[in-house]
């Protein structure tokens, strides 16, 4: 499948890159940059981030809390000629306030807060390569700069390097977990002769855009799991 073997070289140059990223250049930009958080809770609603992407080990432990917490990553990587979606993993749902805060959120504070995700924890780090405003493709360290939280905090080096390895540990596993992601839906689909269809995506798509209910398969934990969902 072509756009599952173009996607996996993709990750597989990120995932050579993330190892070759310079611990020092990190410790500049965190310690520069000085960032503090206000407790604005900005970072917890689908206004300001979109969605929460969670890693396996995340999903065991956010479904021992609540198993209704989960819900399929919204953006979708295959369709089949079915018309049924495939992505590889999950996110947290939402509420229905205007802002869309995590499912738990209450009163401005995070109701797992000891047992929240490994992305709540990192954030706003990250060691990825992204686009800026101007089109410059480069590593990126911190999201929503001057957006949210304080800056020009003394980050001591100790500290700033515990950030660094929290932070490779979730690129890491979010690159290894859509490796294994690409590899799975490439051997599905031609196990059971199938392909994905961009035209029958887009149809898709646009079903689930006006509210419809769309099939979708998560993978998780070795295996491809089937839901019903609809747009939040």
């Amino acid at each position: 499948m072509k756009k599952a073997d173009s996607d996996l070289e993709y990750f597989k140059d990120e995932a050579n890159a993330l190892k070759e990223y310079p611990k020092s250049r990190f410790l500049e930009v965190v310690q520069d940059v000085g960032f503090e958080c206000d407790f604005c809770s900005k970072c917890c609603t689908r206004a300001f981030n979109d969605h929460v992407y969670l890693l396996e080990e995340d999903v065991s432990r956010v479904s021992s809390l609540n198993p209704d917490a989960l819900k399929p990553s919204p953006y979708f990587d295959f369709c089949d000629r079915e018309g049924r979606f495939y992505v590889s993993g999950y996110s947290l749902k939402t509420q229905n306030d205007e802002a869309g805060s995590c499912i738990f959120l209450e009163n401005s504070r995070c109701k797992i807060y000891e047992k929240r995700p490994l992305i709540c924890r990192v954030y706003p780090y990250m060691i990825h390569r992204e686009e800026d405003d101007s089109g410059l493709y480069d590593w990126r360290e911190i999201s929503g700069l001057n957006e949210h939280g304080l800056y020009g905090a003394e980050i001591p080096d100790e500290e700033a390097a515990e950030i660094f390895e929290i932070t490779k540990k979730y690129e890491s596993g979010y690159i290894n977990q859509e490796i294994e992601f690409l590899k799975a839906v490439s051997k599905h689909f031609e196990k059971n002769k199938l392909k994905h269809v961009p035209k029958i995506y887009d149809k898709q798509i646009r079903a689930f855009e006006k509210g419809e209910s769309v099939t979708v398969f998560v993978y998780y934990n070795g295996a491809f799991h089937e839901h019903k969902t609809q747009k939040n």
